[in-house]
């Protein structure tokens, strides 16, 4: 065996695999469907299908309004759960574009994550519990605990009527912070009180199989003492093991290495990385820079720390960076960023590829494998076996230097000049 042989070791099994994407945020979706219908769809099928294009296959959306949204809004603004209903963001903009993925790829999983609950529900805190007129920060009222998780059943069976199913939610995105243009603080007390007593139950008598990620924020928690381990404070509460599969992470602070202690303390419990942004601030259109750092930290990083999905923020943003809100970020590129002027030109970020270098081999279902041999801190990659049995591997060379990679299954082997700073994705039938 050559010293640089990657020996694929198919009986060493990690995690299963669901899929990689990007958000369809309601400012993704305005901005596609400002696109003639047909640079549109042959955007998607690039983007979308497991057949001509790329094949991702896991997108996120948000319950009501985010920070990439046309208006700040919630799905019952009017006081009383009666009052639920989608808004015009819904059916002009995100329900027509997911149909038409649908359409591409009728495997594709959807998460939805709120931003803010209805301004009614809120509160200042939980010790006076006053009115919180607000679409940024304040507390759950705890009096709407129920409503609250009716309004998530709600949204589902909604989704469910246009045709989209909602694979997996998470209780609130980015739980601690007060910041964003549409935010709420929900502390690890609040996030067990209401998933365990009023998400969990409501969800079981409406018979729905939607998954529940908890926490949905960074690996720092903020650096917020006690909130530290916030999904683990979760889950020695005791809480319910078949709709509560796991927690999701954002990268905005700390260290990938947080889902390595997560799942050390719950191995049985999944986790998937939801949310990751480039941007002004990290020289996000540089993509000489930005793809080997993304593939490193992102992409193979979540992966080889034991993610099933990998998502990153928003699909397609404009060439001014939105439409965005204020309060929100106005410094953010999108995965690709499409020219205002025309709605025609397309740059594709290092998000776009990162994402499309998983998703074009590694298909849901696969598992993760082990790998033995060669190893070099300049080279990082993961292996995976595919439900048709095919092996996928994809490797990052971050030298200056080109180097020949042979792969090794047991039962064959091929030699292959990985060029300098550059991905490769393998796939090969045994």
């Amino acid at each position: 065996m050559s010293p640089t042989t990657i020996k694929l070791e198919p009986a060493t099994r990690y995690q299963t695999m669901d899929g990689f994407g990007a958000a369809v945020t309601g400012s993704s979706a305005f901005n596609l469907m400002k696109m003639t219908p047909e640079n549109r769809t042959k955007f998607l099928k690039e983007t979308f299908s497991p057949t001509e294009g790329m094949g991702q296959s896991y997108v996120r959306i948000s319950i009501g309004c985010s920070d990439f949204s046309l208006s700040e809004y919630s799905l019952c603004d009017t006081p009383g759960i009666e009052n639920f209903g989608l808004t015009s963001e819904e059916t002009t903009y995100v329900i027509p574009v997911l149909k038409e993925i649908l359409a591409i790829n009728p495997e594709l999983k959807i998460m939805g994550s709120p931003w803010t609950p209805p301004r009614w529900m809120k509160v200042n805190n939980l010790t006076d519990l006053q009115p919180f007129n607000s679409w940024t920060s304040g507390q759950l009222n705890p009096a709407y605990y129920g409503d609250y998780a009716t309004y998530f059943v709600k949204w589902i069976q909604a989704m469910a009527q246009h045709g989209i199913k909602i694979h997996s939610v998470t209780p609130q995105n980015e739980p601690l912070n007060r910041g964003n243009s549409a935010s709420l603080f929900m502390g690890w007390e609040e996030q067990l009180q209401f998933v365990q007593h009023h998400l969990v139950p409501k969800f079981k008598a409406a018979s729905l199989q939607t998954k529940i990620y908890l926490f949905d924020h960074n690996y720092n928690y903020d650096n917020m003492a006690d909130q530290n381990d916030y999904p683990v404070k979760i889950y020695d509460a005791g809480i319910d093991g078949d709709l509560v599969a796991g927690a999701a992470y954002h990268n905005y602070g700390g260290d990938k290495s947080e889902l390595l202690d997560i799942q050390a303390k719950y191995p049985n419990r999944e986790l998937v990385f939801t949310e990751t942004s480039i941007g002004t601030w990290n020289d996000g259109r540089n993509l000489a820079v930005r793809l080997i750092d993304d593939m490193r930290e992102v992409a193979l990083g979540t992966v080889n720390n034991g993610c099933r999905g990998v998502i990153v923020w928003n699909l397609m943003l404009d060439s001014e960076r939105g439409p965005n809100r204020e309060g929100g970020c106005q410094t953010c590129y999108g995965a690709v960023d499409i020219d205002r002027a025309n709605y025609t030109t397309i740059t594709r970020n290092s998000h776009y590829y990162i994402i499309g270098h998983l998703s074009s081999v590694v298909k849901p279902g696969a598992v993760r494998i082990g790998t033995s041999g060669f190893t070099d801190p300049g080279f990082v990659h993961s292996a995976f076996e595919n439900p048709d049995g095919s092996y996928a591997v994809v490797l990052l060379n971050s030298t200056n230097a080109p180097k020949t990679i042979t792969l090794d299954d047991g039962k064959q082997h091929f030699s292959y000049e990985v060029p300098a700073q550059a991905v490769v994705s393998y796939r090969w039938k045994k």
